[in-house]
């Protein structure tokens, strides 16, 4: 990040970098860090912030750096390969494993001047509404970053996160609830006593369709021992 002027774009910068996995983050010339409220807009990515690399020009932040890919909402005349932002991850993620590769951000203002521009091996940008292109700094960070964590699920799916394992309840569990169901509303009269059946089977379909796990047959037959028991207190 280049010449950042407001310390919350650089906290919020941060946050939307952890939330899709990058740590690394060089910030060339900021006008205020370390800074208050960049702690507070990090939101507990603390230690981006620490770690941080301070520079004084964009050519030093560059050093050992194999790809460097401009963010800019302008091309300034300067002739770059252009990288379209859904070309631009791909590109990221089929460089060697122990590439160095940085992803260069300007000024909110101003973005990056040509001479900061042309150090870059590619410009990229957001495509955004033609009749009004204000994106935040940290709003495009965050866009960028999320294009880099999609490349980086698809080659790595196992990194995917975990759909919560469903522990449905069981036939006989179910059995068990309707019997118990059918007894709480017989006891507050829901149920006419002599024809209980008709509610019953459609309260039979509601609760199936929705696919009970076990904790929450547990829970509802919970709620039905606590009727029960108010009712023997008179209350």
């Amino acid at each position: 990040m280049v010449g950042t002027s407001h310390p919350g774009n650089i906290g919020s910068a941060a946050r939307a970098m952890k939330t899709m996995g990058l740590t690394q983050l060089v910030l060339v010339s900021p006008q205020k860090f370390p800074h208050q409220q960049a702690i507070e807009m990090a939101s507990g990515a603390i230690d981006v912030l620490e770690e941080a690399v301070i520079v004084n020009s964009l050519k030093e932040a560059l050093v050992n750096v194999h790809l460097a890919i401009g963010s800019s909402a302008r091309p300034r005349g300067i002739q770059l390969p252009m990288l379209e932002m859904d070309k631009f991850a791909p590109h990221v993620a089929s460089q060697r494993q122990d590439a160095s590769i940085a992803i260069v951000f300007g000024r909110e203002r101003t973005g990056l001047t040509n001479e900061e521009l042309s150090c870059c091996d590619f410009h990229t940008m957001v495509p955004t509404n033609p009749e009004y292109g204000s994106l935040n700094l940290s709003q495009a960070v965050q866009l960028f970053c999320y294009e880099l964590r999609k490349a980086y699920l698809q080659q790595n799916p196992d990194k995917l996160p975990k759909e919560k394992q469903l522990n449905l309840a069981t036939v006989d569990e179910l059995e068990r609830m309707f019997v118990h169901l059918e007894e709480t509303l017989l006891l507050t009269d829901f149920l006419v006593t002599d024809q209980p059946n008709k509610v019953m089977a459609k309260l039979r379909r509601l609760f199936k369709r929705a696919q009970l796990e076990d904790t929450d047959v547990n829970l509802l037959r919970g709620i039905f021992t606590s009727v029960h028991e108010m009712s023997k207190q008179g209350k």
